[in-house]
């Protein structure tokens, strides 16, 4: 099954998304999205700029039944205390093209209605459809789940 990650509503290249320990109002720039790989915070997929119209990522990954029904593997599903999410990671891009994540976005594949992951599996392509700026004018963080994003089964291209 492949997963694909369809985000509009970026927040830009630079942006404010709180204050540091001291109160003091903390910005970034060249600020940039991604895909993070399971156990690899420095290994990501397609890292796309916060300015873009619109950003896409396409996951390969295996399904199988199981008790709790479908289950979700791939190398950037992550599995932490029996949960499955997707890291969508936030971070600055410097002159070398260091990316320095500042906060990530999980979007909770638990949170998948059943019968849509089940269609998904069967079918091959699972979509999510999700706007990436936060009620603050700043990137979307902490766990994202429905309605924050849509998921849809849809025919494999």
């Amino acid at each position: 099954m492949r997963i694909r990650i369809e985000a509009v509503d970026l927040p830009g290249l630079n942006c404010s998304p709180g204050a540091s320990a001291d109160g003091k109002a903390v910005t970034y720039g060249n600020v940039h999205v991604a895909v993070q790989r399971r156990d690899r915070p420095a290994e990501l997929l397609d890292p796309q700029p916060g300015d873009a119209a619109s950003a896409t990522w396409t996951l390969e990954c295996t399904t199988a039944d199981s008790p709790t029904g479908t289950e979700v593997k791939g190398p950037y599903v992550q599995d932490r205390l029996g949960r499955r999410f997707i890291y969508l990671s936030w971070g600055t891009v410097d002159e070398s093209g260091v990316f320095s994540m500042f906060r990530r976005a999980k979007l909770m594949i638990d949170a998948i209605p059943a019968e849509v992951l089940a269609t998904a599996a069967r079918d091959g392509r699972l979509v999510g459809r999700l706007g990436l700026t936060d009620a603050q004018g700043a990137p979307v963080c902490a766990r994202v789940e429905p309605p924050r994003i849509t998921w849809t089964a849809e025919p494999a291209v």
